[in-house]
């Protein structure tokens, strides 16, 4: 009976560390993959956009694709592009990481200018929050 049950343990435990091999193996697959093709779609945006094609749309993920990846110069260039449409319609987090990137490539007069921007606008948000809860 003991053999049985160390035979039937040791099944079940191969089995176990050779199913989670498999999904790591998956995994680590799948983010190389992901990050590949990250990649192409940054060069095909910045492609589009050097042949003259303009949107809001168009600069905001080009340069949130370099901010996150840590290019802060290039995010700043395709952020200009983004607050050069005069569209005030956008969301605070630009107003922050287009700061974040004036300040990093030393621009910082343009950088405070942006983060006063931000304050202002947040503000204009935060009251119109309340107006509707009242």
């Amino acid at each position: 009976m003991n053999k049985n049950r160390f035979i039937y343990i040791t099944i079940i435990t191969i089995f176990s560390f050779k199913g989670y091999a498999q999904n790591s193996k998956f995994y680590v697959t799948d983010k190389i993959n992901d990050k590949y093709a990250y990649v192409d779609v940054i060069k095909t945006y910045e492609r589009v956009a050097e042949k003259g094609y303009k949107s809001v749309d168009l600069f905001k993920k080009l340069g949130d694709s370099y901010y996150q990846n840590a290019e802060l110069d290039k995010a700043a260039k395709w952020y200009c592009e983004l607050f050069a449409m005069n569209n005030t319609d956008l969301e605070p987090k630009y107003y922050y990481q287009y700061a974040m990137s004036l300040k990093f490539i030393g621009q910082i007069d343009k950088a405070n200018e942006m983060l006063v921007k931000l304050k202002q606008k947040s503000e204009a948000i935060a009251e119109k929050k309340n107006q509707k809860q009242r």
